[in-house]
């Protein structure tokens, strides 16, 4: 069996400062020349197009590194269940030029979408059995899960991981071995993971840095992985592509070190708490299952009653991937926790989704009444009949007043939503 030596962990730039294409490349050349890349099968993971991330700068720069060393090199997008990227898709999200092709900028690199629904695409590593999970949980839950990943992965001599970190509704802080599970998983562990997260309250665990439960149960899924497993991980300045940092070394190690600088430049801390919020979201999000980031981001610094308005004009649904949401709508976890026999056969993924964009609330069985702590609207081309069906209010888009909304101090209009977490301060 091959022996994997892992690099010690190195990092360049930090908080609220900015690393050159030049940095950034001889910090490349220099780390990866300490890895026993050649001869290898290597597995790129990257985000797909709901993160920041200057992607374009990074594969070229990992590719021109790496393609005259490694035996094959492959890309997989990390979906989790996000909808597949078709092709003039990934040409945009991977730099492609007009004229050009994805063979002709990668020359020898192979690019495809993590197929979760595709039996053959996955296989099964192993279990993390219920007495493991209730010790990494705390109790919360304690239950077998099997843990499937993409063939590519699986079957790789060396993963490395390429993407940024943020603040995270699931896990705390975003990216290292979230790229594995649930990027490239399936829905047992996708499932467990969210719902974890869901119970311990997207308020408690959004933006959470080091190791929380949620992030444990991903730390010991990925380690079934067998080949070695490396990280660039990046710290971006939401929306506009530059760098503020990069570390690179084990999966954990490296995203360990980027956390610690997201924790500090993806969060804002806020004084009072607001009223009414318009989170203008990115045409990246492209449903409310990836624009709901906008409303995450926000209520940790929601006065009760508040409301989050999910400025969107271009989305039209809430969710292809995930129809049952339309069946059960947005509900706190009460709603679910204390009517469990109605909801237990759902996928707990969905379940959790649903939690984290309603937030903080009350269910009172004998009388089926539910309280939220604040309102949710969506200011999309999605119906009024259908926001109404999911538990949502609704704005109709030629009712949005900027002008009005820009003028009023108890509004907070926040563009490019959906990365920067807010925080009250508490001292």
């Amino acid at each position: 069996m091959t022996q994997h030596i892992a690099p010690p962990v190195d990092t360049i730039g930090g908080p609220h400062l900015t690393v050159s294409d030049a940095e950034l490349d001889a910090f490349v050349a220099r780390n990866f020349a300490e890895v026993d890349f050649d001869g290898k099968r290597v597995v790129l993971v990257v985000p797909d197009g709901t993160r920041s991330c200057p992607l374009p700068l990074l594969l070229r720069t990992v590719h021109r590194h790496l393609i005259d060393r490694v035996a094959s090199l492959t890309t997989v997008i990390a979906l989790g269940t996000h909808s597949y990227m078709e092709p003039d898709e990934i040409d945009a999200w991977f730099g492609v030029e007009a004229g050009s092709t994805l063979a002709d900028t990668y020359p020898g690199m192979t690019v495809v979408n993590h197929e979760f629904l595709d039996h053959d695409k996955v296989v099964t590593l192993g279990t993390l059995t219920a007495d493991e999970i209730s010790v990494m949980t705390d109790g919360m839950v304690a239950e077998d899960v099997v843990v499937e990943m993409n063939r590519y992965v699986a079957e790789a001599d060396i993963n490395l991981v390429i993407g940024p970190v943020f603040p995270h509704e699931v896990v705390g802080i975003s990216g290292g071995n979230k790229y594995f599970i649930p990027g490239c998983s399936t829905h047992d562990a996708i499932d467990l993971s969210h719902w974890v997260g869901a119970l311990i309250g997207l308020e408690t665990m959004i933006g959470t840095p080091g190791i929380t439960p949620v992030r444990a149960i991903i730390d010991a899924g990925s380690a079934m992985i067998p080949g070695l497993r490396l990280a660039l991980c990046l710290v971006v300045q939401s929306g506009s592509g530059e760098i503020e940092s990069v570390s690179f070394g084990t999966s954990e190690e490296s995203w360990a070190a980027a956390a610690d600088v997201a924790s500090q430049t993806h969060v804002v801390y806020v004084e009072e708490p607001f009223k009414k919020v318009i989170a203008m979201m990115p045409t990246r999000y492209d449903d409310i299952w990836t624009a709901a980031k906008g409303c995450y981001k926000m209520q940790p610094a929601m006065a009760d009653g508040g409301e989050v308005i999910i400025y969107a004009p271009h989305v039209t649904e809430v969710s292809e991937q995930h129809p049952e949401i339309y069946d059960i709508g947005y509900h706190c976890i009460e709603y679910f926790t204390k009517q469990w026999e109605k909801f237990s056969h759902l996928p707990k993924g969905v379940l959790a989704h649903s939690t984290h964009v309603r937030g903080t609330g009350t269910y009172d069985p004998d009388t089926a009444t539910e309280h939220n702590r604040i309102k949710v609207t969506l200011c999309t081309q999605i119906p009024e009949e259908v926001c109404a069906s999911v538990n949502l209010g609704h704005l109709a888009l030629e009712d949005a007043d900027f002008d009005a909304w820009n003028a009023d101090p108890d509004v907070f209009v926040q563009e490019n939503a959906g990365e920067v977490l807010y925080r009250l301060k508490t001292d």
